[in-house]
């Protein structure tokens, strides 16, 4: 596997520019911190691992059927990589999707800015990688993209939820084998996906003119407090017209992604995976469990609207499938155009008066 991109540290004289993040950096802290797996025997370990490998393109197969994408493009595999793995996986993805769109700093003062970065995005790495059942990046392995399980964290899972081994990881391969089709059957979307990221930091370097705002962010902050709307509602205040616009399209289309993935995974149906209610039910839970503090941080880090986004982009696909059927709902993939925006995620019915597909 190759190393992570590394931030060069600008010493006094040198005007080398710096990466914005020190990935290397990120990836060595995430390693140092990350928590090790569930202890199972070898023998079990070396079967769930080698199940996983099979269960990627049997998944993929029923995928296909269901959705009609990829017809024609090979079945591959997926990677069944450890929680260690997986956290420098996701360093070269990230690296490669951001690094062209952020802004570089001169100087020493820049060394020390990635440096800090690289800490913060290894920190953040370290607690997802133990909770990340599989990842489809389209940006990693040099842009050929990658198919990631996470053994050791699909058997503790499926342990906690007391469900069939094979029915849960067979589940998770058709999550995650969705999201590889979202971009391996839609040729323009991996491109437009980058593009999006490009936009939302290229909005994000821009001033927001947040101090001039502030008596009107008071008062919505107040407002989106009773109303509950969580941080990214309350980050929103500080944004932008144009860096609101950009968040906006990433949401909607994130959240596309993930509904679609989770419509997708549970409408294959029982003949396929024949506890998928049970896990379904019991996986709901889960997400919404664990500590005081473990909550804090899944809300600081995102993770509680990565739920949302699950649940409100799964029902969007749930309505328009039941009302247009799986063939003219992928209308959705014709270009950007016909994605829905973040306001028609939430009211389905406008995108198909829209869209009329």
């Amino acid at each position: 596997m190759n190393a992570a991109p590394q931030a060069r540290v600008a010493r006094p004289g040198d005007e080398t520019t710096t990466t914005p993040v020190d990935w290397e950096l990120a990836a060595s802290t995430a390693a140092r911190l990350v928590r090790p797996g569930p202890i199972i025997p070898r023998a079990e370990a070396d079967i769930a691992v080698s199940r996983l490998r099979e269960l990627a393109p049997e998944a993929e197969v029923h995928v296909r059927e269901l959705t009609g994408l990829g017809h024609g493009l090979p079945l591959l595999p997926g990677e069944v990589v450890d929680r260690p793995a997986w956290a420098r996986a996701a360093v070269q993805g990230l690296a490669a999707l951001t690094d062209s769109a952020m802004s570089r700093q001169n100087g020493p003062l820049g060394g020390v800015m990635a440096s800090t970065a690289g800490v913060q995005a290894g920190i953040v790495l370290s607690f997802l990688s133990s909770r990340v059942l599989g990842q489809y990046d389209p940006f990693g392995s040099d842009g050929a993209g990658r198919l990631l399980l996470v053994a050791p964290n699909i058997v503790a899972a499926q342990r906690a939820l007391d469900v069939p081994a094979e029915d849960f990881s067979l589940w998770v391969c058709l999550h995650e084998c969705t999201h590889r089709l979202q971009f391996t059957g839609v040729p323009w979307l991996r491109d437009y996906f980058g593009s999006q990221v490009s936009d939302l930091l290229a909005a994000m370097d821009a001033p927001s003119g947040s101090i001039t705002k502030l008596p009107e962010v008071v008062r919505e902050f107040r407002k989106r407090i009773r109303d509950t709307e969580g941080p990214m509602g309350l980050i929103e205040l500080f944004q932008s017209t144009e860096q609101k616009a950009a968040i906006d399209r990433l949401v909607a289309l994130s959240t596309l992604l993930e509904g679609h993935a989770d419509h997708v995974m549970d409408a294959v149906g029982p003949s396929v995976v024949p506890s998928v209610h049970t896990i379904r039910d019991r996986f709901t839970e889960r997400r919404k469990g664990g500590g005081v503090l473990d909550r804090v941080l899944r809300t600081l880090l995102g993770v509680e609207a990565k739920v949302r986004q699950y649940a409100e982009g799964a029902a969007f696909t749930g309505h328009v499938v039941d009302a247009v059927g799986m063939e003219r709902f992928n209308v959705v993939w014709t270009s950007p155009e016909t994605l829905p925006t973040r306001a028609e995620i939430t009211d389905p019915a406008e995108w198909l008066r829209r869209v009329a597909p």
